[in-house]
């Protein structure tokens, strides 16, 4: 059986290290709040607005370290409350995606592009992927254990020696089945 754990993603925020500086001020750096499940990863200390045409979240947790663009992760309903038509997308894949603005303590921007719902997927390590028989950017099947179990197609798997194993999904998913962070889900064979 092939077991893999489950996080589950609140909507967040990865900033370049231009809208830090914008955002908190010149020469700013990230505090870490906690590591995230792959590594080298953390939730900051710093929080962040973002407002949309309809709505507006305050204290959107930001990810690090800085990336090389903004990209701003919601959930379905999220894109709703903030009237954004967020699209379907992996991480890191954003031409042609709405914008948002983002308000810090010493500064707000406007970005053009990088609102995005992320598509769910499972990040391996590349022995897992190698002794599961799992290639990168495979679309897989897979069940998640929760109160209301659901199976999820089209899960991404992205695989590379700088991951460690875990499923993502969002709060809109993990609340339709049930799961918390920490659950369990079991890819299930074509």
């Amino acid at each position: 059986m092939k077991k893999v754990p489950v996080g589950v993603s609140a909507r967040h925020i990865h900033l370049s290290q231009e809208h830090i500086e914008i955002l908190f001020g010149k020469g700013y750096e990230l505090k870490v709040l906690k590591d995230l499940s792959q590594p080298g990863q953390y939730a900051a200390e710093e929080t962040v607005a973002v407002v949309g045409p309809k709505g507006r979240f305050d204290k959107v947790r930001i990810l690090g370290p800085a990336r090389s663009k903004t990209q701003l992760e919601i959930s379905r309903t999220d894109s709703y409350a903030l009237g954004i038509p967020a699209p379907v997308r992996e991480s890191g894949d954003i031409a042609g995606t709405p914008g948002v603005k983002i308000i810090g303590p010493a500064g707000e921007v406007e970005i053009e592009e990088g609102v995005i719902v992320a598509a769910r997927h499972i990040h391996f390590h590349t022995e897992d992927a190698k002794k599961w028989g799992i290639e990168d950017k495979q679309k897989l099947r897979v069940r998640v254990i929760g109160e209301r179990p659901l199976i999820f197609e089209d899960v991404i798997a992205r695989v590379s020696d700088q991951f460690a194993l875990d499923m993502h999904i969002d709060t809109d998913e993990a609340n339709a089945a049930g799961v918390k962070n920490g659950g369990e889900a079991i890819i299930l064979d074509e």
